[in-house]
């Protein structure tokens, strides 16, 4: 059963109402690594997308800061050009279809570029100058946002030096109307738990925990932050959520990409260090914790961070590492890791992680959290996947309990955006005889696509002051905490087996033995797009 777009339950008036969100106040906009991927394919558009639904404010400054010397009408046809090359791409999802040449033009009428080297104390006088005056010419106010779109080598650097040059400072009594400055910090933040501990140290010297936004950005998709209202929003959810009825999760976030030329970045990060700490914990979290007291955010993220202390130290025993070799994806032959542009020919970083995972609290007590996440999977597809306990009796003709068929309620996160729940019913006939079927809820059934690259709503929480998608300190090194033993172990021996998958295929056998370890009859969920509709 499938929530068509005619479905006659459908309220347009309903569904398709516009935000009643508000534009934010007066502020300055600074992104450290202005001529980078990030901001010309994300942070820019996502501002774009929210000045063209009006959701800028009014008085607006934007200053893209980077080494590269260009002036600043260059900088705009650069960032021009990248948003016509979303129009008609494919593969650009929710991407921006059309450039409404007028919102542009005034969107660009509040950029500048400011160049300079992140390390020189002399170029962050040269930005204080630039921003003082354009702050006075577009009445910011002193608000101001930096945005840190850089290697996460910059990242105490750069704080440091806004700290010196006096561009971060704020009134100790932080008084309604008084100016404010913050500061966003991508990922990776840190390499370790040692790392992560020591970068926040260093930043909580000069800022204060509320000029923080430790940015996620798989929290800015729309179909993660639904978990909370699927959970907290419906009666007849929280009943069911807990180790009585709930046998296992499974949270499976697969690419098909390979390192896509990033040999360097990924010789010194790997899979685990990528993924797991940040977006696959962030999936985690949302799908266990318990009941904030409000959707204020320090309430939010109160609960995020014991969900984080809760969670069992991993052992080397609950973790499997992959290596991908040459296989086909998506039909076309494809090279191994180790073939690929600056990686080492006997690498050992991995590109797939499997791990199982264990909540020391009362309502999840018992029950195993399997996460895994790779590259040249078979298909794209990120999903938290929870499996139900099976009735206790099979009073069928000819039904057994052992071979019920499951039930699954499947959180799709991408790219089929939606919820599906599989069940039993009576086949039809005189027999008494179960079959499974499935009701499936797909967003652009219900719901009208709009322009998002995934940053529109952090970005305009940052403008707002609210920190309820962002990491605290505590949270991150929590995080760390988790996967330090097993990022440890993995250093001290080098695999014997890489690769251990082929390109294109689910990844390695040893992470089907985490879950036949459990001897409970489990098995991964098929990495493939799900079928909507009709039977499972």
């Amino acid at each position: 059963m499938t929530a068509m777009a005619n479905h006659p339950l459908r309220d347009d008036a309903t569904t398709q109402q516009p935000s009643s969100a508000k534009p934010p106040g007066p502020c300055s906009v600074v992104i450290f690594g202005a001529g980078g991927d990030l901001t010309k394919r994300l942070l820019v558009p996502a501002l774009y997308n929210l000045a063209h639904t009006g959701l800028i404010p009014e008085k607006f400054v934007l200053i893209g800061a980077d080494i590269a010397k260009r002036s600043a009408d260059d900088w705009k046809n650069s960032l021009h050009k990248t948003l016509e090359s979303f129009i008609g791409d494919p593969n650009a999802e929710d991407q921006i279809k059309k450039i409404d040449e007028n919102t542009w033009n005034k969107f660009a009428g509040h950029l500048s570029y400011v160049q300079g080297d992140f390390t020189d104390a002399a170029f962050y006088q040269a930005l204080k100058q630039e921003l003082e005056s354009l702050e006075s010419q577009h009445g910011t106010g002193g608000n101001r946002l930096f945005y840190l779109a850089v290697a996460d080598r910059f990242f105490g650097t750069i704080v440091e030096h806004l700290g010196e040059a006096g561009l971060v400072h704020e009134k100790d009594d932080a008084a309604i109307d008084a100016p404010w400055c913050r500061v966003v910090i991508e990922k990776p933040f840190g390499h370790s738990y040692a790392s992560a501990q020591a970068l926040n140290t260093q930043i909580l010297g000069i800022l204060k925990e509320r000029q923080i936004y430790r940015i996620d950005h798989f929290l800015g998709k729309e179909t993660v932050q639904n978990i909370m209202a699927l959970r907290f929003g419906n009666g007849m959810f929280e009943p069911i959520w807990n180790r009585d009825r709930i046998d296992h999760v499974q949270i499976t976030v697969a690419e098909t990409v390979g390192v896509e030329g990033r040999g360097k970045f990924y010789e010194q990060t790997g899979a685990l260090r990528d993924m797991v700490p940040n977006h696959v914990f962030q999936l985690l979290a949302m799908v266990t914790i318990e009941p904030p007291i409000g959707f204020k955010p320090e309430a939010i993220r109160d609960k995020k961070y014991e969900l984080f202390a809760a969670i069992e130290t991993l052992t080397e025993t609950d973790a499997v590492r992959g290596q991908y070799g040459p296989g086909t994806v998506a039909g076309k032959q494809v090279i191994g890791y180790r073939d690929e542009p600056d990686v080492a020919k006997d690498s050992a970083i991995e590109t797939y992680v499997a791990m199982r995972l264990k909540i020391n609290n009362w309502r999840w007590a018992g029950v195993p959290f399997y996460i895994r996440t790779g590259k040249h999977m078979p298909q794209r597809m990120s999903e938290i996947a929870i499996r139900f306990k099976k009735a206790p009796l099979a009073a069928f003709q000819g039904t057994s309990l052992d071979t019920m068929p499951p039930n699954w309620l499947v959180l799709r996160i991408q790219p089929d955006e939606g919820i599906s729940l599989q069940f039993e019913v009576k086949r039809p006939g005189q027999a008494m005889h179960l079959a499974p079927v499935k009701m499936d809820f797909r967003y652009r059934d219900w719901f009208a696509p709009e322009p998002n690259v995934g940053y529109e709503t952090l970005l305009y929480d940052c403008m707002i002051g609210d920190q309820t998608l962002f990491q605290r300190a505590d949270m991150v090194e929590e995080t760390w905490r988790v996967v330090q033993q097993v990022l440890d172990r993995w250093a001290a021996t080098k695999p014997s087996d890489f690769p251990n998958y082929a390109s294109g295929s689910p990844g390695p056998d040893a992470a089907d033995r985490l879950l036949s370890d459990d001897d409970a009859g489990r098995r991964w969920r098929d990495v493939a797009l799900p079928k909507t509709g009709g039977r499972s």
